[in-house]
């Protein structure tokens, strides 16, 4: 019956984010010279569930897009059981006669799919949405456009990729070809518009513009593409799901050439402002035109005159005129897009249509400072409330010393490399905040960012910003923590600060004793220890310093603060009065084919980005393999405002290309300053000598994985039968020999996870350190159970990856004992009831006994003649639980006589390998009466 399917597209849209239930809507596009109806195909829901099929359903006309053409659509909604991946897919029988691209399309299935991601931590979605039909026409040797209209509801970024049309779940269409391919041309090397090359036949992945440089052959064709949503949390973009359009080009004969528009540039705008802009259409065959404007934000306000999608003279140029009164509730992260499009009406033939995307940002206003002012101990900072109610939280950005940049036109959020640090997040209804983390003697310049709750998302502009001067001197001011020596057990770094200058002489009397502390790592005082000590009577301005030696500051990052005691102090017993902490600055290098890059970062309370050169250039020094510190040659500097702590070592110093069989050695001068003409500055600090080779393929060695934790004996022993208060945690060790061709530059170890054997693994943490502990405070929780499979690698500096460590797996001390009596009836409340030994009885019985990691339990009774008298399913967690608690009455609730009985009971346990999970017990019990 040269049956119907033309195109089309599945839906989907959550009710509401507090249930599981979706409305899906399949929406097709049919030929009317068929007398077939859409429907009697099959929609499954992706989840197991029995597939539905659909009643047939009148077509509506869309003469609008051309002869033959209607449309229908189908909506139900369904709820789903648990989160999961969901791949809804619609199968019809079959797609229309005559589509060139595809083998016998007549007796092609027609299928459609769209994928779901039901997923707490990716919060609750909806799929894009397509506003533009699927069928479009063409003429030959004329450029084709197509653009889908497509918008994320919860404004998601969405990408576009080009696939085949397919004809059932998992199968493409017979006889596929694009419709660029050769077969469709009399000259194919010709067969542009411009004729001077092939034809071409794409999708832009941003804008979701399908391009058909040029249509050859006259006929149908049928090509498909999807439209992916991702979505940023915590600055990782994950992947929700996609929508497959399989749409329709129809190629006419025709004379006629597409219409053109001209669109304003994209725009960025604050919340609060009203945008006002003219689209301009015209035709070089001087036919009427129509502008048509597709987009989420007409649901948002927006409006569009004419918007009668009417058809108007081209020449002068058609106008379409557009205006949105922006609000905060349209502030996101990503633009909106606007689709226009126009559209000719010649005399004959079929019209043509040609596409603009235009993107609109909008943005939130920025916040407004009222004042700054000491407040106790602290700096209190206030300001006017937020204008936007629908704002989520102020960002608090602090810097040492002032960076008075002044963002860009939209430029949103902090400046990179400017210098700032979060130092707090606060609900976006505060109009004030104390900042109690404070060193002596600064400057601090603050500044404020509004942002917005995902999945939108968004961000205002940076507020002005607003500077305390400064902090009163009444502690020690650290200034250097300078890597003066590399060495893996001789390093030596030169620690130095200032007195402190505005301290009480009267309450602290002279003399002052300062000791030095120092800890491993960019801050804390694990393990900090007390390494030098000196006594000051008298008042002096220049430096302190110490030189720490006998250092491992090859891999080892150290902090340091000061203590000042005054012994003759006359407050009596007063909190110790400390410097801030101050870390050493830390190097790390990036080999590369012929070159190097190198990145380096430091935990200080002064500012090492100081925004005006040339004390903004951090110094790149340079050697070779053997070189001690103080022999490596200035080679560049790098101003860090613009660059970051970041440097390329390509060979500009002398236009000398890397060699890729050398070993080069670096090591950074930093510049700081805490903004205080008291403390001079630039503050000048090395970081550790590193060395690294270009061009560095030898991956490390394999690590070799050890587990330590509690034995089962152990286990019991402190936890007894209490699960539900035990620690579960496994402490994971690894080492590495470095030997045959690996190399000793490892930079990061990767932990990989699995929760059973066989399981995919997944990556647990990163760390530099050989240990690791995995219990509930990990990224990935432990949970409550010591079942797990762990493996690790090892990375260099260069990315090259170490062969996998064997598998480690440990399990669970797992146990289920049934006893041989019960008593029921008889008063002393003692065995009345059949159960496991589990924490009501450890006192009389064997704390070993106890049921441990018990999943569930099928449990059924016989009589001594092999007849069932009772049976029983019990899950953890549930109403009925693994502990049986027969009562010695059969299913029909009749007690059983005094006697021997026969038990059988299968056991699921919780345990790493699944093979090992379930157990059959069997044994016999005594009903005594």
């Amino acid at each position: 019956m040269a049956t119907h399917l033309r195109a089309g597209e599945i839906i989907v849209e959550r009710v509401n984010c507090q249930s599981l239930t979706f409305r899906i809507t399949i929406i097709v596009f049919t030929d009317t010279g068929s007398e077939v109806k859409f429907g009697d195909g099959f929609l499954d829901f992706g989840d197991g569930t029995d597939p539905i099929q659909l009643p047939q359903i009148d077509n509506n006309d869309r003469s609008d897009l051309g002869p033959q053409v209607a449309t229908a659509s189908f909506t139900i909604e369904h709820t789903y059981s648990s989160p999961g991946k969901y791949v809804i897919g619609y199968v019809e029988p079959n797609r229309n006669e005559g589509v060139l691209n595809i083998d016998n399309s007549v007796n092609t299935t027609f299928y459609v799919e769209t994928e779901i991601n039901i997923d707490p931590f990716l919060g609750c979605n909806n799929s894009p949405v397509l506003l533009i039909p699927p069928i479009d026409r063409a003429c030959p040797g004329v450029a084709f456009f197509h653009n889908p209209g497509a918008y994320d509801p919860d404004g998601d970024s969405i990408a576009f990729e080009l696939v085949i049309p397919k004809k059932e779940v998992g199968t493409v269409v017979d006889g596929y070809v694009d419709p660029n391919a050769q077969g469709f041309y009399e000259n194919f090397n010709q067969g542009n518009e411009n004729l001077n090359g092939p034809p071409t036949f794409s999708i832009n992945p941003v804008t979701g513009e399908l391009k058909w440089d040029a249509p050859g052959a006259i006929g149908e064709y049928n090509v498909a593409f999807i439209v992916k949503e991702y979505r940023k949390i915590n600055g990782d973009w994950f992947k929700l799901g996609f929508v497959t359009r399989d749409m329709q080009i129809i190629v006419e004969d025709c004379d006629n050439e597409r219409p053109e528009l001209q669109i304003p540039e994209d725009i960025c705008v604050e919340a609060g402002e009203t945008i006002d802009e003219v689209i301009f259409g015209t035709d070089p065959n001087n036919d009427n035109v129509k502008i048509e404007a597709f987009s989420q934000v007409f649901d948002l306000g927006a409006s569009v005159d004419p918007d009668d999608g009417s058809f108007q003279p081209s020449n002068p140029p058609a106008e379409l005129r557009f205006t949105w009164e922006t609000e905060c509730l349209d502030i996101r992260d990503q633009p909106y897009q606007v689709v226009f499009k126009i559209t000719d009406n010649p005399a004959e033939g079929p019209k043509l249509v040609s596409f603009a995307t235009w993107n609109i940002t909008v943005v939130g206003p920025k916040p407004d400072f009222t004042s700054v002012q000491q407040d106790g101990q602290g700096i209190l900072l206030n300001w006017d409330p937020y204008i936007c109610p629908n704002a989520d939280q102020i960002q608090i950005w602090r810097r040492v010393d002032s960076n008075p940049y002044t963002p860009d036109d939209c430029e949103t959020g902090i400046r990179e490399n400017a210098g700032y640090k979060m130092i707090n997040e606060i609900d976006a209804s505060a109009t004030s905040y104390k900042d109690l983390n404070l060193a002596a003697a600064a400057k601090y310049c603050y500044r404020l960012v509004a942002t917005f709750a995902q999945p939108a998302g968004g961000e205002s502009i940076v507020s002005d910003e607003l500077c305390f001067e400064f902090v009163p001197a009444e502690d020690p001011i650290i200034t250097n923590v300078s890597v003066e020596k590399t060495g893996e057990s001789n390093g030596e770094i030169l620690v130095a600060w200032r007195e402190p200058y505005e301290i009480d002489d009267v309450v602290y009397p002279r003399p002052y004793i300062y000791k030095v502390y120092r800890a491993e790592g960019f801050t804390g005082d694990a393990n900090m220890v007390e390494v030098h000590s000196v006594e000051i009577a008298t008042a002096t301005t220049d430096k302190l310093e110490f030189r720490d030696t006998g250092l491992n500051t090859t891999d080892k990052v150290y902090n340091y603060r000061i203590e000042l005691e005054a012994p003759n102090a006359v407050v009596g017993d007063e909190d110790p009065i400390f410097s801030a902490v101050a870390s050493s600055v830390r190097l790390e290098p990036v080999p590369q084919f012929q070159r190097i890059e190198l990145r380096w970062s430091a935990e200080v309370p002064w500012s090492n980005v100081i925004p005006f050169p040339p004390d903004s250039r951090h110094l790149i020094y340079r050697g070779e393999l053997g070189d001690t510190d103080a022999e490596l040659q200035l080679i560049d500097e790098v101003d860090v405002n613009l660059n970051g702590f970041v440097y390329v070592d390509s060979g500009q110093f002398n236009n000398t290309p890397l060699r890729d069989d050398q070993v080069y050695c670096y090591k950074i001068l930093t510049k700081g300053t805490y903004g205080n003409p008291a403390i001079s500055t630039p503050l000048l600090n090395f970081s550790q000598m590193v060395c690294a080779q270009p061009s560095d393929s030898i991956p490390p060695c394999a690590p070799k994985l050890t587990l330590t934790g509690l034995t089962c004996e152990e286990f019991v022993k402190n936890q007894r039968c209490d699960l539900a208060n035990a620690i579960y945690r496994n402490v994971l060790n690894w080492s590495t020999e470095f030997i045959d061709n690996c190399q000793d530059d490892v930079s990061v170890y990767e932990l990989y996870y699995a929760s059973t054997q066989g399981a995919e693994f997944q990556l647990l943490a990163s760390v530099k350190d050989t240990f690791y502990i995995h219990d509930e405070f990990s990224a990935v929780p432990l949970g409550n159970s010591f079942k797990g499979c762990y493996k690790v690698k090892a990375i260099d500096r260069s990315g090259n990856e170490s062969e996998f460590s064997e598998d480690f797996c440990v399990d669970n001390c797992y146990k289920y004992v049934l006893p041989n009596i019960i008593t029921p009836g008889n008063g002393d409340e003692m065995n009345d009831v059949f159960r496991p030994f589990g924490a009501e009885s450890f006192e009389k019985h064997q704390t070993d006994l106890c049921v441990r990691f018990v999943e569930s339990v099928d449990f059924r009774v016989f009589n001594r003649w092999g007849t069932q008298v009772y049976s029983y399913k019990g899950r953890a967690g549930t109403e009925n639980t693994i502990f049986i608690n027969w009562d010695g009455k059969s299913d029909d609730g009749n007690e059983l006589s005094s006697g021997v009985y026969f038990y059988e009971a299968n056991v699921t346990y919780d345990t790493v390998d699944p093979e090992n999970a379930t157990e059959r017990l069997k044994g016999w019990v005594h009903i005594v009466r």
